[in-house]
């Protein structure tokens, strides 16, 4: 490993590891996949303490109860005595007169292997999980391997980590010391501790500048089957056009992107995609993906993650701020912190020329016809803000579909409201001056707070109206003020298994389809008693080849309404898999689309508005 060291940085953290943490992860002697973790304090100021893992974490929005992970918890005087504790929940421990507590040890499971065994639990989103594979590879988001003491979230914590001494961290962390079987890293509070995640495997990783800005990129490819390199080009060209697109909105000097392609005899895992962090991602991909598919992925996914280093990692509510772990509450604002983010990485796209305007309108009418597969009368608010109850859970997903539509209609509202001078882009920018990193607005008051950036209280209309009103957005109405039509049709009925195609997944280790657990049955699949959790190997007889998808594809289109259909499928029987065979006749179903053209004769109002909108030129 590169070593890096500044001597005044070691001073300083030699100072302050007299007060802080030290925790210890021990990646060296795994046993039956576990890791032995060891947390020693400073003096105890109380007798009485509570000892938390998270319930859930910044960037996720389920509980996924991370302590469940965790076995063979002790507790230690100074002494090296056992002292008796209370284990409350899943989550969280209680001493009593613990004053003298000097040091708390524990075992730590990780969260892949449970992925596909969800008889007792939601599984924990892969890019939030954990993976613990002796010899390859240790996927450590902190929040999954590190507690904390109540009341002590803003002490220091120093990180040690030893491991094998031909294993590569990757990580946006600075080591502080010069062994090859021990890194140690200095962190200011429980936050940054969650904030840091860290990959390590047997070195495959590049380090370039792109846009003023140092990047790692580390990658485990289980099978070899890729290189860190292979994506240098792809990754460069997308950061350099992010950098450029942000302007002075981002400020950071490095970021380091773990990615993680599933593959081989590993874990089975289903939740792909990536986690945001101030100074890094950590990506879960398909190994079987082609390259291009895994760039594409990369310009859509990784953009996604690193435009919120602006929104919400460095312009949020005091609900992100001041985070409460063990039993947090959630912002209303999930429309800008993920919707207008996830509207950031197809924006720039169009605006630093990485795609066409065609292929932009194509993804913005993907978005409308998704969005549909939701309450569309549910305000936005109110789910974000109750996101984590169970009747509102189902309706996450929306935020990445109509949540990206509203950031849209407003920055159309405020470019028609401005003659072009402004924009969403804009508005965020100044938000952002107005607060920043380390100063939360309050939740209640943000469309003050955006009226107020803006000069236009016609946004607070807005608001009301398909933000926090139940008023269904008006898309037709703001698409045709930059000369864009909305055509209507419906699809040739089809024959599939969900009701939206687009939400099938690929299990490369039992080489079948595999679906989104939010994603609605079609009706042939209710009336053969398929569950949305079971894997399809093969229709009638023709196994699933991804090599050959186009295949398969083109044999479901040739199926008849009311023929005889076989599905060979795999279902989870308490934790076991099971080879199953369902019968029935099939039932076609009509997809309503709507499509989106930009308009032959736009009035030169349309094209102006149009114009500045595709280019953010004014």
């Amino acid at each position: 490993m590169r070593k890096t060291a500044l001597s005044l940085g070691l001073f300083a953290a030699f100072l302050a590891n007299a007060q802080s943490i030290k925790t210890t992860i021990d990646l060296v002697n795994v046993k039956d996949d576990k890791v032995a973790v060891t947390m020693e304090f400073p003096k105890m100021k109380s007798g009485d303490i509570k000892f938390h893992f998270p319930k859930t974490v910044p960037g996720t929005y389920s509980v996924d109860d991370y302590g469940r992970f965790i076995e063979g918890i002790k507790f230690y005087d100074n002494k090296g005595k056992e002292l008796a504790f209370t284990k409350v929940n899943d989550n969280s421990y209680s001493l009593k007169n613990a004053q003298n507590l000097s040091k708390i040890s524990y075992l730590v499971n990780d969260s892949f292997d449970e992925e596909m065994d969800t008889s007792k639990h939601k599984a924990v989103f892969s890019p939030s999980g954990t993976d613990i594979e002796a010899g390859k590879i240790y996927m450590i988001n902190t929040h999954g391997f590190i507690g904390y003491i109540e009341n002590m979230q803003d002490v220091p914590y120093q990180l040690v980590i030893q491991k094998p001494t031909d294993f590569y961290g990757t990580t946006a962390l600075v080591d502080q010391d010069k062994s090859e079987s021990t890194d140690t890293y200095t962190l200011a509070n429980y936050a940054k501790v969650t904030d840091s995640p860290l990959m390590y495997t047997k070195p495959d990783y590049i380090t370039f500048n792109a846009g003023g800005m140092d990047l790692v990129l580390g990658v485990y490819s289980p099978t070899g089957k890729y290189k860190a390199a292979d994506f240098k080009d792809n990754l460069e060209k997308m950061v350099v056009a992010q950098k450029k697109f942000l302007g002075d909105m981002n400020t950071n000097k490095k970021y380091a992107i773990m990615l993680y392609l599933s593959g081989g005899d590993g874990p089975m895992i289903k939740g792909f995609g990536a986690l945001e962090h101030h100074e890094s991602t950590s990506v879960v991909l398909p190994e079987a993906m082609p390259k291009d598919a895994i760039d594409q992925t990369i310009t859509d996914v990784v953009s996604h993650e690193f435009f919120h280093t602006v929104n919400p990692l460095k312009t949020h509510s005091e609900e992100i701020h001041y985070f409460n772990y063990a039993d947090p509450k959630m912002s209303q604002h999930l429309w800008m912190y993920e919707g207008g983010t996830e509207y950031f990485a197809n924006l720039f796209q169009i605006q630093e020329g990485l795609i066409n305007k065609d292929e932009f309108l194509k993804r913005i009418g993907e978005k409308i016809t998704n969005s549909k597969n939701y309450n569309d009368t549910m305000p936005f608010t109110v789910m974000s803000k109750n996101v984590l109850q169970d009747q509102y859970k189902d309706q996450y997903r929306n935020v990445y579909e109509k949540g990206a539509l509203l950031a849209m209609c407003m920055d159309i509202e405020l470019r028609k409201l401005s003659n072009g001078e402004m924009g969403y882009r804009d508005m965020i920018r100044k938000l952002s001056q107005r607060f920043g990193e380390n100063k939360p607005f309050k939740d209640d008051k943000l469309i003050d707070e955006l009226v107020a950036v803006t000069g236009y209280p016609q946004i607070k209309d807005f608001y009301n109206k398909y933000i926090a009103g139940s008023q269904p957005t008006p898309y037709a109405e703001y698409l045709n003020m930059v000369g864009v039509e909305v055509h209507k049709q419906e699809t040739p009925p089809i024959f599939w298994f969900i009701k939206d195609p687009n939400q099938t997944g690929y299990d490369d280790k039992n080489k079948a389809l595999a679906f989104d657990e939010n994603s609605a049955l079609s009706p042939f699949a209710k009336s053969i008693g398929f569950k949305i959790t079971d894997q399809v190997l093969a229709l009638d007889g023709k196994a699933i080849d991804i090599q050959k998808i186009q295949e398969f594809i083109g044999y479901t289109k040739t199926i008849k309404d009311g023929q005889d259909v076989t599905v060979t499928i795999l279902r989870d029987n308490a934790g076991k898999k099971e080879k199953m065979t369902l019968k029935g006749k099939a039932v076609l179903d009509k997809l309503s689309m709507e499509t989106l053209q930009f308009k032959a004769n736009p009035t030169p109002e349309e094209m102006k508005l149009q114009t500045q909108w595709l280019t953010g030129k004014k």
